[in-house]
């Protein structure tokens, strides 16, 4: 089949790396596959250009996008007047789809829904081309930019939800909260998030390597990939955490990535006194990241919500690294508790706190669980699996 892959996104981050999933997993199945981006937003082109910090920083800033450059100015703009923008978007899309479908001869569109976006919908149905959405988001769970057209936004997802050939939610949460706002929705799957494991490729020399250059040789190390941003806990996490470590020398945190939280949390260390037992390499080249996994031994993840799929979470188990991790339902749907990673109950912080601790000294369990975890992403959690759910959609 020949499949048209649209969104609005940047491309980047974890929203790139879903992208870049579903489309390999698409192609793998034997469909042609091709991805509609603006400008800079190409997610394959993500790979390409991550270098690691050394090699980006002896070359000069690459020259920004206009749409990074309208991206970066959204985020300074009233809120009704980016959602004006992102109604306006509309005509662009349309005129932007009809062209691509036009030219490639496209059979089916997979598109992530964005809010706003109704063009894609009614284009492809007033052409008889099946479409399929993939939920991430919605006007209604919490969102971090809270809608001014709250009542308009909801009612345009209305029409969208039930005119689209099909929906892909990423939990039962998810698919729950919006069929019991939109009773006639389109008939909908249920896809959490999984791993590329050609790209989540153990190494046990590199994950030796990175230990011996962290100086981690004989610690357990305790793993965290990802934006430090308040959503995701990982402030609070060491706040909690920071005082109790010199009680376990065992213990080294392992904290890779950036964010608005990064400083601060990296004054709450050296108040601690613990910059020794917890590592914040800041952000890392994409290829990399792999083998800061391998040289972890387990991973947190303080906090998440009840209706998305954290990402990361499928990446650890992918490299054979349980997780601890909050009970929220879409997490709970696919981890069994102490078999593929390690579930506290959710908002319990001290809970969280306690079991990372507890664990430090479970070596064997560590191990046993990380081996189950990879095992589970092998057999049902690879994107070929997500490919297979979202076609059933569309035949």
């Amino acid at each position: 089949m020949n499949i048209l892959f649209h969104h609005r996104t940047r491309g980047r981050g974890a929203e790139g790396v879903h992208i870049r999933g579903v489309v390999k997993g698409l192609r793998e199945l034997g469909n042609k596959v091709s991805i509609l981006s603006l400008p800079g937003a190409d997610p394959e082109e993500e790979l390409v250009t991550s270098k690691p910090q050394q090699q980006q920083a002896e070359k000069p800033a690459a020259k920004k996008s206009l749409f990074s450059r309208l991206a970066e100015l959204t985020k300074h703009t009233p809120e009704f007047v980016f959602e004006l923008f992102e109604l306006a978007f509309n005509v662009l899309a349309w005129w932007r789809l009809r062209k691509t479908v036009k030219e490639q001869q496209i059979e089916f569109v997979y598109e992530r829904y964005s809010l706003f976006m109704f063009a894609s919908v009614w284009w492809a149905k007033r052409h008889n081309i099946p479409i399929v959405l993939e939920i991430n988001d919605s006007c209604l769970v919490h969102r971090v930019r809270e809608l001014f057209f709250q009542r308009f936004a909801r009612s345009i997802e209305k029409w969208i939800f039930s005119n689209a050939t099909g929906l892909v939610f990423i939990s039962s949460r998810f698919q729950q909260v919006a069929q019991d706002a939109y009773p006639n929705m389109a008939p909908s799957v249920i896809s959490p998030n999984a791993a590329d494991l050609d790209q989540f490729i153990i190494d046990d020399a590199a994950a030796l390597a990175l230990r011996k250059q962290l100086a981690v040789e004989d610690k357990v190390v305790v793993g965290y990939v990802g934006a430090f941003v308040h959503w995701h806990g990982i402030d609070w996490f060491v706040d909690l955490i920071a005082e109790r470590l010199k009680d376990y020398p065992n213990i080294v945190l392992l904290l890779v990535g950036d964010g608005v939280c990064y400083q601060s949390i990296k004054q709450r260390i050296a108040d601690a006194g613990a910059e020794q037992q917890i590592i914040m390499p800041g952000r890392v080249a994409h290829d990399q990241v792999p083998t800061y996994l391998s040289a972890m031994d387990f991973g947190i993840l303080p906090d998440s919500n009840d209706y998305g799929s954290p990402m990361k979470l499928f990446e650890f188990m992918a490299m054979g690294k349980g997780m601890v991790a909050p009970d929220f339902t879409p997490i709970a749907e696919v981890v069994a508790d102490g078999e593929t990673s390690w579930l506290f109950k959710a908002n319990d912080r001290e809970s969280c706190v306690e079991k990372v601790l507890s664990l430090s000294s479970q070596v064997e369990q560590q191990q046993q669980v990380g081996q189950q975890a990879r095992a589970y992403i092998e057999r049902e959690r690879q994107w070929r699996h997500n490919a297979e759910q979202l076609l059933t959609l569309v035949k």
